[in-house]
């Protein structure tokens, strides 16, 4: 893995080469072949290269680009699993957020504004619950990811929306009969960042992206961690301290 790695990023192997077969491989690394079957599933799962059987152009093992779905997954999960800090995974979306708004101000097409008004609508539609606004509130960020122009900033963007997605449904949840009065503003927020994005203002599209955020994550009970989540402690149960 190291080997092909090392050659991937000298730019010796590029997408569409074939690898050299099994037992060439296994005589030029003086490994076995068993060690170079297991190194080409791992490659084969991460997405960097592809296996077929046959004859012909196609067949082998071939280096392969990863898809953006198979990237964002990847992405997904590793945030998922590692457990940043909340603020950590907060700055990060800040940061690709801001650029993907001031780039879809420049670039967005009008099926991308269509994608986010689809979104809008639907937050927007009477007795939405909460899971179904969760998934809009996505569609919407993703539809500006996507209007960005930019594939690995809209690739790295939707992974982060989508490793909140659970926490950010949980904390709706725990928010109980609230949850409706957070909504409002995240509509709110989502209708001035949008109009900001339709008249082509970045800077504009990009604070009210930023305060969108924060605002959001101080609004919603998401624990210290990615993937955590707590109960809201209710304002009537709050002592002062003696």
């Amino acid at each position: 893995m190291d080997q092909i790695e090392e050659q991937i990023l000298a730019g010796t192997l590029r997408v569409g080469d074939r690898l050299p077969g099994e037992r060439d491989l296994a005589s030029h690394l003086q490994v076995s072949r068993a060690a170079v079957r297991e190194a080409i599933r791992s490659l084969e799962a991460q997405g960097v290269v592809r296996s077929a059987v046959g004859s012909g152009k196609d067949s082998g093992t071939l280096v392969s680009a990863m898809p953006s779905e198979a990237l964002t997954r990847l992405l997904r999960l590793h945030v998922a699993l590692a457990n940043f800090p909340m603020e950590d995974v907060v700055d990060a979306r800040v940061m690709l957020e801001r650029s993907s708004a001031t780039l879809a101000a420049r670039n967005a097409a009008p099926a991308n504004l269509d994608a986010m008004r689809e979104a809008l609508n639907g937050m927007d539609s009477p007795g939405v619950d909460q899971e179904t606004f969760n998934d809009l509130d996505t569609a919407f960020h993703v539809a500006i990811a996507e209007a960005s122009g930019n594939r690995l900033v809209a690739d790295m963007t939707i992974a982060l929306r989508d490793s909140m997605r659970r926490p950010i449904l949980q904390a709706l949840h725990a928010l109980g009969p609230d949850w409706e009065g957070v909504a409002d503003q995240l509509r709110a927020d989502h209708r001035a960042i949008y109009a900001a994005i339709e008249s082509g203002q970045g800077e504009t599209a990009a604070e009210l992206v930023d305060q969108h955020i924060r605002s959001a994550r101080a609004a919603l009970p998401i624990a210290g961690t990615a993937g955590a989540v707590h109960s809201p402690t209710p304002t009537h149960s709050r002592r002062p301290r003696s």
